[in-house]
């Protein structure tokens, strides 16, 4: 079974250790070692929003094909030259990616880190990967996520001056006569 626990309604169910197999699938005791292609801005500002974030993700490695951000530390994490990744990735079992590198070699990064073994990629790149669906990518694109946000907050006929709509209560007072 998925969770690692199985039972049946006629034979019951040992209830710690179904809650013990479910706390494990949800959230893994292990930690997660994440690596970041392209440490330019963007790459440098997720390096450091994740130091210390979560105590189940650290970040492990960064890479970089600019000669003056190799062998220097981002947010305590060296970075290497991308000729090195499957190395890398493959020494310190490295399983999810962040890429942060232009369009122009984002499927190029995008193909080294699911050659090297890496099961996640977390895609700021804008572009459409062609990966095996064995990876799960998650793409993340600011520019629409901010477009959508202006349009819900600005640009929506229903939203605009219709104070009466409470689909979006989070930043009312709810205690509030």
């Amino acid at each position: 079974m998925l969770i690692g626990y199985s039972g049946s309604p006629t034979s019951g169910y040992e209830v710690k250790r179904l809650l013990s197999s479910i706390g494990a699938l949800l959230d893994p005791p292990d930690v997660r070692e994440v690596a970041i292609v392209g440490m330019g801005h963007l790459g440098r500002s997720i390096a450091g929003y994740l130091v210390n974030r979560s105590p189940k993700i650290r970040l492990a490695a960064a890479f970089d094909v600019n000669p003056d951000k190799i062998g220097a530390t981002f947010s305590g994490v060296p970075c290497h030259p991308v000729e090195r990744l499957a190395e890398v990735v493959s020494a310190q079992g490295i399983a999810l990616g962040i890429l942060t590198v232009p369009l122009a070699h984002a499927q190029e990064a995008a193909e080294q880190l699911v050659r090297a073994g890496v099961r996640g990629i977390l895609n700021f790149a804008p572009a459409c990967l062609h990966i095996p669906e064995k990876v799960h990518v998650e793409n993340i694109d600011m520019t629409v996520a901010l477009e959508k946000v202006a349009f819900f907050a600005c640009g929506s006929p229903r939203r605009k001056g219709n104070i009466d709509d409470h689909s979006n209560t989070s930043n009312i007072d709810q205690t509030a006569p």
